[in-house]
């Protein structure tokens, strides 16, 4: 294991998919405890993940450093000349990313995945996600480097905060009204990408229902500022102003919304980023997926509770090749999600 001190990994992209992406780092870190670990990152996401364990430096680049050619190239050539990396792992391993591994041929692991152009780069060529989980195919990116070794693989994907955040984040919600001794429910409603989420009317109706019968849980509506707010207060209003819903508590950070996660008793609403933060800070989490996004790929299974409802619990494969996208996000049935949500939360609860 001696001869693994310096690894890189490339991920980018957004937040959900550099949350996921802890799997890989903390296999890495397991196998690997006295190595450092680097990790690539959008700059606007690298906050969230300040002070991981699996982490020892996060190399950030800005959108306009992204998209300037010269600027790119260069700070790619300087990061891999001036680290001199055992291993480097191109998690998406495009055009662009690969040439962290196309500067550094002396660099003894270049893992990246399969496609038609990538063995210019890499020695260590992976498969396609396909239909596994997202995090095991993660995790398993590490495994050219059994060759030195035996890898502690994981599908534990984790978020670290300060225990003084936790706490600050906990007086807040205090003074919000919120009682940290009864359970609190995390609404996802709406979400960043219109596309990303469910109809409106049916969000409500199983909202409603679940009140209904569990008056003892606070809701929290997870939403940014800007059209996210506007739909979220909408169903605010369509619900009748419920007293069960703390419309104006806020995460106003990724890692407000860690904080947050790490006092709520189950997440529930449109699948994305905000669900893959709750399971990483071991919040139970049922999910509506669109319909491209596979559960099997994007809800992973560990040891936090999560499960998802998605167009093809409804559909045949038949049925979804005739449908446009819309008429199968529509299929899903907001009284199967209505029981679905029951049994869910009261099998979390016992």
């Amino acid at each position: 294991m001696g001869n693994i001190k310096k690894i890189l990994v490339v991920r980018f992209r957004q937040m959900g998919d550099a949350i996921l992406a802890t799997a890989l780092l903390n296999t890495l870190r397991q196998s690997f405890p006295d190595a450092e670990i680097h990790f690539v990152l959008n700059d606007k996401i690298a906050p969230l993940f300040e002070g991981h364990p699996s982490i020892n430096r996060i190399i950030t680049f800005s959108e306009e450093e992204r998209h300037s050619i010269l600027t790119y190239l260069k700070k790619v050539w300087n990061t891999v000349h001036k680290e001199h990396y055992d291993a480097i792992i191109d998690m998406r391993s495009t055009v662009n990313t690969m040439l962290f591994a196309l500067f550094s041929p002396n660099t003894k692991y270049r893992i990246g995945i399969k496609k038609g152009y990538t063995n210019l780069a890499f020695n260590c060529l992976m498969p396609k996600c396909g239909t596994k989980s997202m995090v095991e195919h993660n995790s398993q990116l590490a495994s050219p480097l059994e060759k030195e070794g035996t890898i502690n693989y994981t599908k534990d994907f984790t978020l670290s905060i300060t225990d003084k955040e936790r706490q600050e984040y906990g007086e807040y919600l205090k003074s919000q009204g919120i009682d940290l001794t009864h359970p609190i429910m995390l609404a996802n409603v709406t979400a960043k990408l219109a596309n990303k989420v469910w109809n409106e009317d049916k969000m409500v109706a199983v909202l409603d229902a679940f009140m209904n019968v569990h008056p003892e849980v606070q809701l929290i509506f997870n939403y940014a500022p800007g059209n996210e707010e506007e739909n979220a207060r909408r169903i605010y209003e369509k619900l009748g102003k419920p007293s069960q819903v703390f419309i104006d508590v806020k995460a106003r950070s990724a890692r407000q919304l860690v904080a947050l996660s790490g006092y709520i008793t189950i997440f529930f609403g449109n699948e994305g980023g905000a669900r893959h933060i709750a399971q990483a800070t071991g919040a139970p989490s049922l999910a509506i997926c669109a319909p491209e996004n596979k559960k099997s790929t994007w809800i992973p299974q560990n040891l936090v509770p999560a499960d998802g409802i998605s167009p093809s619990d409804f559909l045949t494969k038949e049925q979804q090749t005739e449908m446009t996208r819309e008429q199968q996000y529509d299929a899903i049935d907001q009284t199967m999600v209505i029981n679905k949500l029951k049994e869910f939360y009261t099998k979390i609860s016992r």
